[in-house]
C-alpha cells in the first residue's frame, strides 16, 4: 500500500465511495455542549500544566513542580483568573445543557448506587461537583480563596466541636459518635469528624465522582480511620431506607451533617420533605443536625439594593455572584423554589441553588420533632467564639489568620464568607 493512500484517498477512490455520516452511536455530552463557553474557573484550573486532567491521568507524564511551570512554557506566564463580568451570564436553555447525566456514573459507584432520573438542576449541581478536581493538598493551598476556605472549615469545626457530642460532655472531652453526613462530597470533613472523635461514619452524596474520590482520602487518612461508608444518593429525592442495610441503622446516628448543600433541598416541598424525612428517620432522639446554608436574609437584603430597571437582578464581587430569577418566590402560594445563579471563584460555577427562609424552614422542621438551638450568621459566630481560647487557637492553626492576627481573606472574599449561617437542630 502507498504512502500517498495512507495519507488520504485518490480520486478514483471518492468518486466510487459515498462519505460515511458522521453517526456517534454513544455521546457523553449533548451537541449543543460545544456552545457552552469555558469557565472561568476551568480555564485557571487548565492553564496550569500540573493541573491538566489529560497529564495527570497519564502515567508517564511527569508532574512539574509549580517552580518549573513557567521555564517548561518558555516565556509564557501562567495566566490569571480573568475578571469577572459585571452580571452572571444566563444559564443554557436547552435540554441538553452539555452536562452528563449522574446516571452515566452507576457502574463507578457499585451496588449502593440507586438510579434515579434528576431534574436538570439536579444534573447540574452533580455534574458540576463531579467535574471538579480532586486536586492535592499543594495544589489547594495554592487557591486564590485560600483564605474563604479556611475561614469555612474553622467554621464548620466549631460546629462539630460545640455540638457534636453526646448529652452531659463538655468541650474538653473526647465524645464518641455516630455520624450521617449528607451532601459528603469528596470527603473534606473526613478529618474533623476524626479529630472530633467519630467513631462510626456513612457519608451520602448525589455526585457519585465525588463519593468516589471522598472513599479514596478516607482510606489514605493519616490519622486512625473510624469505620465508614460511603454511597450514592440525591437524598432529597430518594429515601435512604433501602439504601442502608438493617446492620447499618440497628444503632442510629448522633449527628446529621449538611454543609453547604440543604439549602438545594429547597427547589420543591416534596424535596424539602424528603430531606428532612431523611434526616430524622434514623437520628436518635436528642441527638443533634448541624449545617451551613446561605442567609436567606442577606440575600435578600442585597437583591433589594439592586435598582427595579435594572436588566438582571444579579449582584457580587470579584469572587462571586448572585443571579435571581425573580425578586420574588415564583409561586405566591409557596415559598419554596425562589432559585438563584451561584458562582464562587474557584469552588462554584454558576449552579441553582434556592432560598432557605429560616423561620420557614423551622415551621417545616419542627413537623419532623426537629426544634433549633442554634442559629447565627458566620459573622455572629466568628465574634461570639473567636474568644473562646480554643477556638483562637484554631483560628492560627487553620491559617484563617496569621501569628499576629490579621485574616488572610481580603474584603472580597471577607463578603462572600458573611453570605451565610450555621445552625444546630436538636431532635425532640
Amino acid at each position: 500500500m502507498s504512502l500517498q493512500h495512507l495519507l488520504g484517498p485518490s480520486d478514483d477512490t471518492v468518486a466510487t465511495n459515498t462519505p460515511r455520516p458522521y453517526a456517534p452511536t454513544r455521546r457523553v455530552t449533548a451537541p449543543s455542549s460545544v456552545l457552552i463557553p469555558i469557565s472561568r474557573v476551568e480555564l485557571a484550573q487548565l492553564s496550569q500544566l500540573n493541573n491538566n486532567p489529560l497529564r495527570r491521568g497519564h502515567s508517564r507524564a511527569p508532574t512539574l513542580p509549580s517552580s518549573s511551570i513557567e521555564s517548561a512554557r518558555g516565556s509564557q506566564a501562567i495566566p490569571s483568573l480573568p475578571p469577572k463580568p459585571q452580571s452572571l451570564p444566563p444559564r443554557p436553555t436547552n435540554g441538553g445543557n452539555g452536562y452528563k447525566r449522574s446516571s452515566e456514573y452507576a457502574h463507578d459507584s457499585g451496588p449502593a448506587y440507586k438510579r434515579s432520573r434528576p431534574n436538570q438542576d439536579t444534573s447540574v449541581v452533580a455534574n458540576h461537583y463531579n467535574a471538579r478536581p480532586n486536586i492535592s493538598r499543594e495544589t489547594r493551598l495554592e487557591s486564590p480563596i485560600i483564605g474563604l476556605k479556611n475561614f469555612n472549615n474553622w467554621i464548620k469545626s466549631v460546629l462539630i466541636a460545640k455540638f457534636a457530642r453526646r448529652e452531659g460532655q463538655s468541650l474538653e472531652q473526647v465524645p464518641r459518635v455516630k455520624v450521617l453526613d449528607l451532601g459528603c462530597g469528596k470527603g473534606g470533613d473526613l478529618q474533623k469528624w476524626s479529630k472530633a472523635g467519630t467513631d462510626e461514619y456513612v457519608g451520602i452524596d448525589l455526585a457519585a465522582v465525588s463519593v468516589e474520590q471522598a472513599r479514596s482520602r478516607w482510606e489514605n487518612m493519616r490519622s486512625t480511620r473510624f469505620p465508614a461508608a460511603f454511597l450514592t444518593l440525591d437524598c432529597f429525592e430518594e429515601s435512604i431506607t433501602d439504601l442502608l442495610p438493617p446492620s447499618q441503622v440497628q444503632r442510629p446516628f448522633d449527628v446529621v451533617s449538611m454543609q453547604f448543600c440543604m439549602h438545594y433541598a429547597f427547589e420543591t416541598e416534596e424535596k424539602a420533605r424528603m430531606m428532612l424525612s431523611n434526616v430524622t428517620q434514623y437520628l436518635r432522639p436528642g441527638g443533634v443536625v448541624i449545617g451551613t446554608i446561605p442567609d436567606a436574609e442577606n440575600l435578600l437584603e442585597k437583591l433589594s439594593q439592586v435598582p427595579e430597571d435594572s436588566e438582571q437582578l444579579a449582584y457580587g464581587n470579584t469572587v462571586y455572584g448572585i443571579k435571581f430569577d425573580t425578586r420574588t418566590p415564583p409561586n405566591p402560594d409557596s415559598w419554596f423554589g425562589h432559585r438563584y445563579t451561584f458562582f464562587l471563584q474557584d469552588a462554584v460555577e454558576e449552579v441553582p441553588e434556592y432560598m432557605v427562609p429560616w423561620d420557614k424552614f423551622v415551621e417545616l422542621a419542627a413537623e419532623y420533632s426537629l426544634k433549633p438551638i442554634f442559629n447565627a450568621p458566620f459573622s455572629d459566630i466568628f465574634a461570639d467564639e473567636s474568644d473562646d481560647p480554643l477556638f483562637a487557637q484554631l483560628l492560627t492553626r487553620m491559617k484563617v489568620v496569621d501569628a499576629d492576627g490579621n485574616a488572610e481573606m481580603d474584603e472580597d472574599q471577607l463578603e462572600a464568607a458573611m453570605l451565610y449561617l450555621g445552625f444546630a437542630l436538636v431532635k425532640e
